[in-house]
């Protein structure tokens, strides 16, 4: 039986009372973290092979059906309004958008659904291609990745399980075991967790290594909102020392983003 679908260590939930439901919860989900290290090996050589093909002008696509789908698509969306960069990274779902909000019945079933969604964004071998499947069997993901790779894209995946078919299938298998969920079968917990924290590891990597972070700030962040005018004002003063709120708030919103806004202070000194 696979991992994720294993009986809960606990049982009768529903007569527990709310204390010891969200106790077990977090006693589990301490266990993810660990099984996340173990995986880091194989994650800094998937980071590495994706940062070698951006260099040659390739993209990083998600592919996934349900809850695994989801967090690929918010993982893409969100390097836009963090890093300034937009196309690098793409998810897909198994069922088009409106199955972020709404389960599409038998698209994860489409073993070459996958392949005709990326389609139509002319995939090269330069490309990144990573299946998100907690169970490692969706049909949607494991024809993706044997599609992408027999057309020479770098593939990995992103399971829960061993000896999962999605892992035989990708060139880099990322399989972090995190044993059975609080509610059986519910691998939007554990599973999910692990999966958006290796996502986030991959994406912030990819990110950092393609220099679009200074120290330890987002210097080409969207400025989206007041919150984001703010901080990025306060990036600039930090970074040339100047003093002066309005300048520098002037400055960011005169070039639109903060790493232009100081190169053009340090320019003008």
């Amino acid at each position: 039986m696979k991992t994720t679908e294993q009986d809960s260590h606990y049982n009768n939930l529903e007569l527990l009372s709310a204390r010891e439901i969200i106790e077990g919860i977090n006693a589990e989900d301490h266990l993810v973290a660990d099984a996340v290290q173990e995986t880091l090996p194989q994650v800094e050589t998937l980071v590495k092979g994706i940062v070698e093909r951006v260099h040659r002008g390739g993209r990083i696509f998600y592919i996934g059906a349900g809850t695994s789908g989801r967090l690929g698509v918010v993982d893409a969306s969100e390097i836009p309004p963090t890093y300034g960069v937009r196309g690098l990274f793409i998810g897909l779902i198994a069922g088009g958008p409106s199955a972020m909000f709404n389960a599409v019945e038998g698209a994860e079933d489409n073993e070459s659904g996958a392949w005709e969604d990326l389609r139509q964004y002319s995939p090269t071998e330069n490309d990144t291609l990573v299946g998100i499947a907690a169970s490692g069997t969706t049909p949607y993901v494991v024809g993706g990745i044997r599609d992408a790779r027999k057309n020479g894209l770098l593939t990995a995946c992103i399971t829960c399980n061993e000896n999962a078919p999605v892992a035989a299938e990708a060139e880099i298998p990322i399989v972090a075991v995190v044993g059975p969920e609080f509610v059986t079968g519910s691998t939007r917990m554990k599973a999910a967790t692990a999966q958006k924290m290796i996502l986030n590891m991959i994406s912030t990597a990819t990110m950092i290594l393609l220099g679009k972070v200074k120290g330890n700030k987002m210097f080409d962040m969207q400025l989206s909102n007041a919150k984001l005018v703010d901080r990025g004002t306060r990036m600039i003063m930090e970074a040339t020392g100047i003093t002066d709120y309005g300048k520098a708030k002037a400055a960011l919103l005169q070039h639109g983003s903060v790493r232009r806004a100081v190169s053009a202070l340090k320019a003008d000194r």
